[in-house]
């Protein structure tokens, strides 16, 4: 589990902004600042790895905004997220986040037509690409770009993770399960508690960025753990 705690900041993006690159010409994140409660909070969003060879994988998806209220009704500020069964950190109705478990991530399973012919799913097959984009893999300029999209100055925002230790902000904006029982961060996988970056767009929209490291698995079990 996140050794400090799970929560969402709400706020308004003020600004974003690359970190700058090493002397190998890379950059890990994506920072936004954001203002929430007369404060200023920098949100620090992983779009690489330090281990290039691990990489970064990414979507962009279309929320469906009447899903969310009990999200975007909350005050602005830093929002800590309990469940009501520790140790799991929470549940969609409790404001937490499961990459592989929230349905609010996923196509309707009322649309779903196992005994349809093969034209009709491939066809299906694309409509749902749509609504739930598969992951997307590449550099960590591409996984930027995709990400500043959807940034625009004075916009609302989300962001879920873990809060910093030292001074106002949030880290760990990625998923937060699935990794390999002999990294280092095994011990941080847990269920309802994955990091991501949601917008308002214009015409009150939402989109949701989502983003984990490629050596993180995509099925887990009921402690986050690779299965």
């Amino acid at each position: 589990m996140l050794e400090h705690g799970y929560g969402v900041l709400a706020g308004t993006l003020t600004s974003f902004w690359r970190d700058t690159p090493d002397d190998q010409g890379r950059w890990f994140h994506v920072n936004l600042q954001v203002s929430a409660g007369g404060n200023s909070y920098r949100a620090a969003v992983d779009v690489d790895s330090a281990k290039s060879a691990i990489g970064v994988q990414w979507k962009t998806v279309v929320l469906r905004p009447l899903e969310w209220t009990s999200i975007t009704s909350l005050s602005s500020g830093y929002h800590g997220i309990r469940g009501a069964n520790p140790p799991h950190p929470g549940t969609p109705a409790g404001g937490a986040l499961d990459y592989i478990r929230d349905a609010r991530f996923q196509p309707n399973p009322g649309c779903l037509f196992v005994m349809a012919p093969s034209p009709f799913i491939a066809w299906l097959n694309q409509i749902l690409r749509r609504v739930v984009p598969p992951w997307q893999v590449g550099n960590n300029e591409q996984a930027a770009t995709a990400l500043e999209a959807s940034l625009q100055t004075g916009q609302r925002v989300w962001i879920f993770g873990e809060p910093f230790t030292s001074g106002l902000g949030m880290h760990n904006v990625h998923q937060n399960q699935g990794d390999p029982l002999n990294s280092q961060w095994a011990d941080t996988n847990g269920i309802w508690q994955d990091g991501a970056t949601i917008v308002e767009v214009s015409g009150g929209g939402l989109v949701a960025f989502l983003n984990k490291f490629s050596s993180q698995s995509s099925s887990t079990d009921d402690h986050g753990n690779p299965s």
